[in-house]
């Protein structure tokens, strides 16, 4: 079998790269910025455009064994009344900081749990964050779903915050699947939890799914898509399970000896996309799939279509302000990350300072990197004369060219194109062209 795998491909299968989702990634971030960098820049932001909003909760019930990010248990709702007091003071020292004025075009709510709020909860921040950042004319309010943590009050409670759009969490439909990830959720729950939101208007559904889970075949899966196409969602997003023990150190309980090998891995992403664009879904970039009229769907044709941490996105902001522990902003001048652990987000708060501890400054070179790598991961394509420095362009693109002449081709006007049959490698092909790329990397794997 590996013999009818192209070359580029075999060379991809086990090497790791950065998501791209910022750049420099995250782990370049260091404490040359702090709260003083962090004022300034929000003091420099334009009125005239609307920004994004991020607000982190970190909570969850449960801490399912595959998830990386930035997550705290807790088997009640005690924590979550301090988290939000804390929260709230945070609103009001950001929003000093920035000049009159500002409106918000997207707001999301991610974790975490959003929806492990209570309802009353869940309305205090809606209030808390309307009444210092005005949302501007067809703001999208978006939000992830736990399906297993949403009633009927929670539900109510979005509707009446004003929800757009909500991403379901489903990750896999299979028993044995779910019982090795720690997470059990019936498509029943999903069903009621889509049906919920779409009585009460809230009709723009992403569903989220994984692959390489450990006990995942061709068979389990090919079920999982069938039942999450039955959903109908506007959106489906197929991520690779990353599998990174040593920064998230739950997923000790995930045995490496249960997750499919390499090759299989790849059948398994091969086996669903083809299963999405069967169904008539567009296939968005290096992981997403959207209905041909979805704004999603839309921007990837017209040459739109933006990555961000919420991976790809409609949004055009130059701005998006994080809130919450560990949150990350990201400002015209470059990055600014909150304190990871909650009590240290706290205490900075609670000593009425930004609560920002590292961060990046931007560079011209950063910009020009950042901005071919974006277009490389949206477009598949990267066009020298469409960026401020072609010359610099075509350098970066040349260097990735040279590495995988098999993967990609350049015309006579220096535009790179990635072939159809490598647009799964893009990220490693992106990583000829990151300045900060490190052979010794532990980012997750790259297909």
């Amino acid at each position: 079998m590996k013999q009818e795998i192209p070359p580029f491909t075999e060379r991809a299968l086990t090497s790791r790269a950065p998501r791209y989702t910022s750049y420099p990634p995250a782990t370049q971030f260091d404490e040359s910025v702090g709260p003083d960098q962090a004022g300034a820049w929000l003091g420099q932001v334009d009125p005239a455009q609307p920004i994004s909003l991020y607000v982190h909760i970190p909570f969850c019930r449960r801490l399912c064994w595959f998830c990386a990010c930035r997550t705290q248990g807790s088997a009640t709702e005690a924590p979550l009344v301090p988290y939000l007091d804390s929260l709230a003071q945070e609103v009001l020292l950001v929003s000093d900081a920035l000049p009159a004025g500002v409106t918000v075009g997207h707001l999301h709510l991610g974790g975490g749990t959003p929806t492990f709020l209570p309802p009353q909860q869940m309305a205090r921040l809606f209030a808390m964050l309307d009444a210092d950042f005005p949302r501007a004319p067809g703001a999208e309010i978006s939000v992830e779903v736990d399906p297993t943590e949403l009633d009927d009050a929670r539900l109510d409670a979005l509707a009446a915050g004003g929800v757009t759009r909500a991403s379901l969490g489903v990750q896999d439909f299979d028993p044995r699947v779910q019982a090795a990830i720690g997470r059990p959720q019936s498509f029943d729950q999903t069903r009621a939890a889509v049906e919920g939101l779409r009585a009460r208007g809230i009709d723009a559904i992403n569903l989220d799914l994984l692959y390489g889970l450990p006990h995942q075949t061709a068979e389990t899966l090919r079920k999982t898509v069938d039942l999450a196409l039955s959903l109908n969602p506007d959106r489906l997003a197929l991520y690779g399970y990353a599998h990174v023990p040593w920064a998230s150190k739950r997923q000790v309980m995930i045995k490496e000896a249960d997750l499919p090998d390499a090759v299989t891995r790849l059948a398994l992403t091969m086996q669903a996309s083809a299963q999405f664009e069967a169904a008539g879904y567009r296939p968005v970039g290096i992981d997403h799939f959207a209905r041909p009229e979805d704004p999603m769907a839309r921007a990837a044709a017209d040459g739109t279509l933006r990555r961000n941490f919420q991976g790809y996105t409609t949004d055009m902001a130059r701005t998006l302000i994080g809130l919450g522990a560990s949150s990350i902003s990201h400002l015209p001048q470059g990055y600014v990350q909150n304190a990871a652990r909650t009590a240290d987000w706290k205490a900075r708060l609670a000593q009425g300072r930004l609560t920002a501890v590292r961060g990046h400054a931007l560079t011209p070179t950063d910009r020009l990197e950042g901005a071919v790598i974006e277009r490389l991961l949206c477009d598949f394509t990267v066009d020298p004369m469409t960026f401020h420095d072609p010359t610099a362009a075509r350098r970066l693109i040349a260097r990735a060219a040279r590495e995988w002449s098999d993967a990609v081709t350049v015309d006579s006007a220096g535009v790179l194109r990635v072939n159809d049959d490598a647009q799964h490698v893009a990220r490693m092909i992106a990583l000829e062209m990151d300045a900060y790329a490190s052979p010794a990397g532990r980012h997750s794997v790259a297909v």
